[in-house]
């Protein structure tokens, strides 16, 4: 039994209050409902899941992570802080079936990206489960949630939970693979971060506000032996290249980039920690590197920034934050202050952000029936002023990809254009060749 749990007979407790976070803060802070700050989770199973049986193993999953059953708590108007109140159970139906319907999967997608999870009801979550397009008879999960309060790996940590209830099957976590060894002792050589680092080119803009999305299977890239990067550096370099490569097809002059990267130290067992838990880290490149037909030694460059950044102690969203979130005025104060304050930074906002998840580390195994997750993409908001989010994650020893951007910078055509670019040179990252 949880803390948040009580017995027939005992005296029912008041709900726990937690104040929010820096991250949850800063994002309740800057909400649009233009584009809803959603987090988007597609999970593929070969077989197919009883309703019944599904929806009490993923509300025992919500009870074994007490931190998910939360809401925002009431406030007055002079109220200094926002505050998470921890609840008992799920206030409403968190799983839903939807009748099956012609482009099912599209439409699933739309509403992930499009309906996000109100914050006044607990969990913050919903769990929808559609049948696959071709006719296979598998299953789809799609998890949206709602990123003010939660990320995509916590909530990937529940489903687990929820498979391995539903399943009884083992979802323990795999190792975490390691990285080389670092025996070059080199410096990282890091471009000055004070120019305002280019912009997404402009593509075909959709008239409609929100977020657009593709997804596609790319093979698992591979590195020579010995290589002193990783996979998520040459999906790094895969992605500064895309992007200087599409801003010159569209006439913009080179420009350095900058990309966020985030980076998760927590653990992946049941203890891991349920909320935003990643810290935010940029990794800069300049202009004439993203010419150069020397790839190894961009790849190694970027390797040694990357370990040194994810090094570096640092708050999750750095210190100025820190200093935003301070209660010495009523939110609705400092929350006009945080907006304006982005809005004068946003010529110094990354470029975009990458989030590589890496391998899944746990099977997604719902047992006999439903069968073992064999796709499983994430995707993270794309409001302006980057207008464009990367995401990968492997499973079966595939790369999942799913490219997000805002629709007032680019539309299908265009994210089709850029997911070939990112396959070019993911491909040219690992030949090595120009």
């Amino acid at each position: 039994m949880t803390a948040l749990e009580h017995r027939a007979g005992d005296p029912v407790r008041r709900p726990g209050r937690v104040p929010f976070p820096v991250v949850d803060e800063v994002a309740r802070h800057c909400l649009q409902e233009q584009e809803p700050e959603t987090v988007h989770i597609e999970v593929h199973l070969p077989g197919r899941l009883d309703p019944p049986r599904l929806r009490t193993a993923f509300t025992e999953a919500l009870r074994l992570h007490p931190r998910v059953l939360m809401r925002e708590a009431p406030r007055p108007w002079y109220g200094r802080r926002y505050e998470w109140e921890l609840t008992s159970g799920p206030d409403v139906e968190v799983v839903s079936f939807p009748p099956t319907e012609a482009d099912g999967l599209r439409r699933a997608r739309e509403r992930a990206l499009d309906f996000v999870p109100p914050l006044s009801a607990a969990p913050p979550v919903r769990l929808e489960v559609v049948d696959e397009d071709d006719g296979s008879g598998g299953t789809v999960l799609f998890l949206t949630i709602n990123h003010t309060a939660l990320d995509g790996p916590a909530c990937l940590r529940v489903l687990a939970t929820a498979a391995e209830s539903y399943g009884g099957r083992d979802n323990s976590p795999a190792a975490p693979p390691t990285r080389p060894p670092d025996t070059s002792r080199e410096r990282p050589v890091t471009p000055s971060t004070w120019t305002p680092p280019a912009r997404v080119a402009p593509g075909t803009p959709e008239l409609s506000p929100g977020n657009g999305l593709l997804v596609t299977e790319l093979p698992l890239p591979h590195r020579p032996k010995g290589a002193p990067y990783t996979v998520n550096d040459q999906l790094m370099v895969s992605t500064a290249l895309t992007i200087a490569h599409w801003n010159r097809e569209r006439g913009a002059r080179p420009r350095p980039l900058r990309i966020t990267m985030p980076v998760d130290d927590r653990p992946r067992d049941r203890t891991m920690p349920i909320g935003n838990g990643t810290r935010l880290v940029e990794v800069p490149f300049a202009a004439d590197e993203l010419v150069t037909d020397d790839l190894p030694g961009l790849l190694r460059r970027t390797a040694v920034r990357t370990r040194a950044l994810k090094a570096l102690p640092r708050p999750q969203l750095g210190h100025g934050a820190a200093l935003l979130t301070a209660p010495w005025a009523p939110v609705g104060v400092r929350a006009a202050l945080t907006r304006g304050l982005r809005r004068a930074a946003a010529p110094w906002t990354s470029t975009t952000l990458l989030s590589n998840i890496g391998r899944v580390p746990y099977p997604l195994d719902f047992g006999e029936g439903a069968g073992r997750a064999h796709a499983v993409w994430f995707s993270a908001p794309a409001r302006m002023p980057r207008g464009l989010t990367v995401t990968t994650a492997s499973t079966a020893g595939r790369l999942h990809l799913a490219l997000r951007w805002s629709r007032t910078l680019l539309g299908q055509g265009d994210g089709a254009r850029l997911r070939d670019l990112f396959e070019h040179h993911l491909r040219r990252t690992q030949e090595g060749t120009p």
